[in-house]
């Protein structure tokens, strides 16, 4: 996972210091290999350095120092034209915010008067990574405290791992289908409609080329990852699982685990509490299509992702 180097504590920032994130290097460190990376240092700038900002002059954004003229755009620029060839074994992407190089939204572009003519850019190098890497996963550091978009980027960046390593093994029409039923139920907890969609598309895999059917695919399934997953969805999601159960199962275990869901679905308890019941309900019946499905074990436990939601 790329991740920008100030949130690992190195003293990059324009003043010298850092933003170390914590749960960055103590819990998902645990989890993903970092690749740290400034923009600026890996530009050839000092820490510490001129604070910079974004600045529109003659319609074109530019990256230029809060005080003075000093322009580092061409630097910026060169930097990332061949730094991005080097990312394309990334599965997600941690960013600073507020940076005008690694800020995803809401970052400041000003006038050349010293105003601010909005607040709805991205930084130089977040904006050429979502570019050039449309589908991965990427997350500025501070939303990480949210709980739900911390579980979801960090889901998004399993299945974008799995995808990517379908890829890279070569993409057959089997491993694509085999990729969708075992994402199949997360796909129904984030968009039913998505769902509904990409269905028909892989039910004749010989109309167009598998690469292109793939690509198609993909873009539909990815964006609709990043859809938070309702209190509801969640709930519609495990009842259709618990009908895979439904002749296995004793009545009394079928009303423990509607009973636990309906739970969930007032606020009572936590999302692992009827998914913990479910997938015992799993392993006790040996339910195959189940094991498969990545909506029960999206990441690993430990994370506690779950234990929030």
């Amino acid at each position: 996972m790329g991740i920008s180097a100030c949130l690992l504590g190195s003293p990059v920032r324009h003043d010298g210091g850092h933003k170390h994130s914590r749960y960055c290097t103590e819990v998902l460190g645990r989890y993903f290999q970092f690749y740290s990376l400034c923009p600026e240092m890996g530009a050839g700038m000092s820490a510490p350095r001129q604070a910079m900002r974004l600045v529109e002059i003659d319609g074109q954004i530019r990256l230029r120092a809060t005080r003075g003229e000093k322009d580092f755009t061409a630097l910026m620029h060169g930097f990332i034209g061949q730094e991005l060839e080097h990312l394309e074994h990334l599965r997600g992407f941690v960013l600073m915010a507020k940076s005008p190089s690694c800020g995803m939204e809401r970052i400041r572009v000003y006038r050349a008067d010293g105003e601010v003519a909005r607040r709805d850019a991205s930084g130089l190098f977040a904006a050429a990574l979502a570019g050039r890497f449309p589908l991965m996963p990427l997350e500025e550091e501070g939303r990480l405290n949210d709980d739900g978009l911390r579980e979801n980027f960090v889901e998004r960046v399993f299945v974008y791992d799995d995808w990517c390593r379908l890829r890279e093994g070569g993409l057959t029409a089997e491993g694509l289908l085999a990729f969708h039923r075992r994402h199949k139920f997360q796909l129904l907890a984030h968009c039913q409609s998505t769902y509904r969609r990409v269905g028909p598309l892989l039910s004749d895999l010989k109309r167009q080329p598998l690469p292109v059917i793939a690509e198609q695919y993909i873009t539909q399934v990815m964006p609709a990852l990043a859809r938070r997953v309702s209190r509801g969805s969640h709930v519609n999601t495990m009842l259709h699982l618990t009908g895979f159960l439904r002749e296995a199962l004793s009545a009394e275990d079928r009303r423990l685990i509607h009973q636990q869901i309906e739970a969930y679905q007032r606020g009572e308890v936590p999302l692992v509490v009827p998914m913990t019941m479910l997938r015992g309900a799993q392993s006790k019946v040996e339910q195959p299509y189940l094991a498969t499905q990545e909506y029960l074990r999206p990441y690993p436990d430990a994370l506690g992702l779950r234990n929030r939601l």
